[in-house]
């Protein structure tokens, strides 16, 4: 039909680029998942799921929070969440990415400004979008660079409060924000710290809290941690003061015209966070296998991140794609990531590592990764 030509011509520039997206049932060995400690498929959680409907949880919530949708399984795990992370209050969302459109789109004021990190993740620039406030890109991961802008800004007469946005632990390059240095900078200019914890929760940290753990409980700080990655199971919590939760509840349209997450879900994510509290040990596996895994992929350019996430950036489209794709086909599910998930010229093989995997497992697709790159 001639009103859908726009679509598929579209559709077809993403195909001559090698930017077509498709759907793919999962195979092979894990490479490319965010269920860092292997919980998504764990006996504890499975067992969490069944005794929560042996004492009749609800699958399903019947609307949203304000409406009929608020359980006393989406309470009870909102305060264990607190206490978990060392924060006033936390707020239970369907996704990491509902709560980041909250945040960005409901707390930052129509004279204070965003100043958010160039690779920042997209939902929190939607949740911008949307929102009241001035943003302003910063250069990836540099303090210095925020606290500048801040300054200019200020100087440039800006009024209101400054709004700083990071990932701690950044989902394509595996790098870490300097969160400790970016909390002096929001206390000296009277500002906020939003960080997206969502690759970190579980994993970093002395305990698993991520890599805000030493800021717990400051009255300028709003963490976002993501229950679908390392927690292996779904939504995502906001942890931050209690007038900020309830100028949420009251004000955020993500959370107000949302069906509530399953109550199911929200007595299984409790168990999760028994699982980071209790099992250590799977912090101190996955953490084994990065190292080994900094050494198994060496050869082939793969350079150390002090993260699961390990990055081999080939740049062009194409050989991007036709590498993943001979991993793939020799029974490692590695994924190729292009632009614009990535910056132009900057294509890569996103290798991640879980405890779906064994070392045995990363010895081999070093070998295989080695020889596919041979020219």
């Amino acid at each position: 039909m001639a009103h859908l030509l726009t679509y598929r011509e579209n559709l077809d520039s993403l195909t001559q680029q090698s930017r077509f997206r498709q759907l793919r049932s999962r195979q092979g060995i894990d490479f490319a998942s965010n269920d860092y400690l292997g919980l998504a498929s764990s006996e504890r959680l499975t067992c969490a799921a069944e005794n929560a409907l042996a004492r009749n949880v609800a699958l399903g919530s019947g609307g949203s929070r304000l409406l009929r949708g608020n359980d006393p399984e989406h309470e009870v795990l909102e305060s264990e969440a607190a206490a978990f992370f060392g924060c006033e209050a936390a707020l239970y969302l369907s996704s990491g990415y509902a709560a980041n459109l909250a945040v960005f789109a409901t707390l930052p004021q129509r004279e204070d400004t965003v100043f958010y990190d160039e690779l920042v993740h997209a939902s929190a620039l939607d949740g911008m979008r949307l929102g009241r406030a001035n943003c302003t890109a910063v250069r990836h991961n540099d303090a210095s660079a925020f606290e500048a802008a801040i300054v200019d800004w200020r100087r440039g007469g800006g009024k209101g409060a400054p709004w700083i946005a990071v990932e701690s632990l950044y989902s394509m390059d595996g790098d870490q924000a300097r969160v400790e240095d970016l909390a002096a900078i929001a206390d000296r200019h009277d500002g906020f710290l939003v960080v997206d914890e969502a690759h970190a929760t579980g994993v970093m940290g002395a305990r698993g809290r991520g890599l805000t753990e030493t800021l717990e409980g400051r009255h300028n700080l709003v963490t976002l941690h993501t229950c679908g990655k390392a927690l292996g199971c779904e939504g995502a919590l906001l942890c931050l003061p209690s007038v900020l939760r309830d100028f949420l509840v009251n004000r955020a349209r993500s959370f107000i015209f949302s069906t509530a997450p399953s109550p199911l879900m929200a007595a299984i994510v409790r168990e999760a966070l028994r699982i980071v509290e209790d099992e250590s040990e799977r912090r101190e596996r996955l953490w084994a296998m990065v190292r080994h895994g900094e050494r198994a992929f060496a050869r082939s350019g793969v350079v150390p991140t002090g993260s699961p996430i390990l990055p081999l950036i080939l740049g062009d489209d194409v050989r991007t794609m036709e590498v993943a794709g001979a991993l793939q086909e020799a029974g490692f599910d590695v994924r190729g990531i292009r632009p614009p998930t990535v910056p132009a010229g900057t294509s890569r093989l996103r290798i991640s590592l879980t405890l779906n995997a064994s070392e045995a497992d990363v010895t081999a697709l070093g070998a295989v990764l080695e020889e596919v790159l041979q020219p």
